[in-house]
């Protein structure tokens, strides 16, 4: 039983971090907070392709699980600003380190499609070995 309980902590573990990090744009809003407070329009456009909408609900999320904080300056005119929390910026550096390793293993991953990809069109299954 305590091994079986292990694995499904482990799970959970697991789970837990990518759900927290799983939706297309948390990642990219992250890296661009990174250098400091953004208001909704920077982050807007500095992502090519997410709506207003979507950008928002993102935001949304993002605020809800403690990842970034939106803070309403008073100015004139008022502005809302996004900026990440302690726990967001411990993130970042995790983040570097996954899209390293993703850089420095492209082509393996290339590679393995490749040979994926040929045993499918052979009508054979890929060996899991290579």
């Amino acid at each position: 039983m305590g091994t079986t309980q292990s694995i499904r902590d482990r799970v959970l573990q697991s789970r837990d971090a990518i759900e927290l990090l799983s939706s297309r744009w948390r990642i990219t809003i992250l890296h661009l907070l990174t250098p400091g407070p953004l208001r909704a329009n920077k982050i807007q456009r500095g992502i090519e392709g997410v709506s207003p909408k979507v950008l928002t609900q993102t935001l949304r999320g993002l605020e809800r699980d403690g990842l970034i904080a939106r803070e309403v300056r008073n100015i004139v005119p008022p502005h809302v600003e996004y900026r990440l929390t302690d726990m967001g910026e411990q993130v970042i550096p995790l983040l570097r380190n996954l899209c390293h390793w993703a850089k420095r293993n492209a082509h393996k991953r290339d590679e393995a499609r490749r040979h994926f990809d040929n045993a499918s069109s052979q009508g054979k299954p890929a060996s899991m070995g290579s």
